[in-house]
């Protein structure tokens, strides 16, 4: 380890120990990168996305808090309707016409589980490709939800509700995809099926079967968008980093933890995922376009040129901005991204100015290419340097 390298990792620890958390200090440091050691990433992204107060007194009383309130959620939205399906009409010969699973109104039990089953199966089938580049998320977590995998109970888990259920996947329609895929070619390594994974054993669960605990829960607490194609890659880093907390005592409440910071997260990204808002102020549309007029005030003739071979922004920048980047690098590289993002003070404004970056620093294959070619660079983007990327963006930034 360089002195630099552990002279940062004093500056993170000066400005983490103080009772009352300077933020402006913490994003300045957090903008350059965030060191993995001793668990500071994981500390400083909860801070940065408003799961943990400045206020390092109220740390234990507000974490007790809402690791409880997410283990009611358990109980309430996965172990309930499981011990109700068990009980209605299984082995019941009094079965009334409320409780029957053919019962046509929408607020009744089984139509309201059938309908969780379908967007379950769209959230099982997104998870289990998550990330196929690394096999973390196929391994199994060493802290299990003791609460669902309880021996004495034999709960229902979602892996068993999606083996047992009938409904076909197809049926659930929600990409947001439009013209353009979600993942791009270098990593659109294909899932094995369903039975080609490794069976774990009894009392254990592979770290995407939390992953796909926490958007079944996020979809019910949020009907409105409930789950959308892609919000499995901006959980699954954040997931992934509290999943590899060297600090035990945060890493078994990786679930919870993470839960909250995404939910957060969405709170601030969410306009993306929503179809009927694309062409407002703060939809996905608007801020396409802004990475092209970006790049037309920094660089017109890299604009005229996109715009002359008629490479509209949906064909790449959708991908770039929706998914916050997530499938256009190896997921250290995204990770290192997320901590400039996460730390500016108006992190979506410079997610722009990264995307405008990304086009300018290949500007001379941009030039020289022709639609196919260049189409092809911005759907399999050629630089891996991600820092040479954000220095560009915060040049950028700087010179506005």
């Amino acid at each position: 380890m360089s002195s630099l390298h552990k002279s940062r990792i004093a500056d993170f620890q000066d400005v983490l120990k103080e009772p009352s958390i300077v933020l402006e200090k913490l994003r300045e440091l957090s903008f350059s990168g965030i060191p993995c050691e001793g668990g500071l990433r994981c500390l400083c992204w909860k801070i940065l996305l408003n799961y943990l107060p400045l206020e390092r007194a109220s740390w234990t009383s507000i974490l007790a808090k809402q690791r409880g309130l997410y283990s009611q959620f358990l109980r309430e939205m996965i172990i309930q309707p499981g011990i109700a399906k068990a009980n209605m009409g299984v082995s019941r010969e009094d079965v009334t016409f409320e409780d029957h699973p053919l019962n046509p109104n929408p607020d009744s039990r089984w139509n309201t589980y059938f309908k969780d089953n379908e967007v379950l199966l769209q959230i099982d089938k997104d998870v289990r490709r998550l990330c196929p580049d690394i096999s973390f998320f196929q391994r199994a977590t060493e802290y299990p939800c003791l609460l669902i995998l309880d021996p004495q109970n034999e709960f229902e888990t979602l892996r068993k509700r999606v083996e047992q259920t009938t409904l076909k996947s197809q049926t659930v329609a929600r990409n947001r995809s439009g013209v353009t895929n979600m993942s791009s070619p270098h990593k659109n390594n294909a899932p094995p099926a369903l039975n080609e994974y490794e069976v774990l054993p009894n009392g254990c669960e592979a770290h995407w079967e939390v992953v796909e605990r926490i958007l079944f829960i996020y979809a019910k607490l949020n009907p409105g968008i409930a789950y959308v194609q892609g919000m499995n890659e901006i959980v699954g880093p954040l997931y992934y980093t509290f999943a590899t907390d060297p600090n035990s005592e945060w890493k078994e409440h990786a679930e919870a933890d993470t839960f909250f910071c995404f939910t957060n997260l969405m709170a601030e990204i969410r306009d993306n995922f929503i179809k009927s808002l694309d062409d407002s102020q703060c939809g996905i549309t608007y801020k396409m376009e802004k990475v092209y007029s970006t790049l037309k005030d920094k660089d017109v003739e890299l604009y005229l040129k996109l715009q002359e071979q008629n490479i509209k922004p949906q064909f790449f920048a959708f991908r770039w901005l929706t998914l916050l980047l997530s499938q256009e690098f190896l997921l250290p590289d995204v990770i290192r991204i997320w901590d400039s993002l996460f730390a500016d003070d108006n992190r979506f404004d410079f997610l722009l100015l990264v995307c405008c970056a990304m086009l300018i620093l290949i500007r001379e294959q941009l030039l020289e290419g022709d639609f196919t070619v260049n189409m092809r660079l911005l759907q399999d983007y050629p630089i891996t340097d991600v820092c040479q990327i954000l220095q560009k963006a915060k040049e950028l930034q700087d010179s506005k």
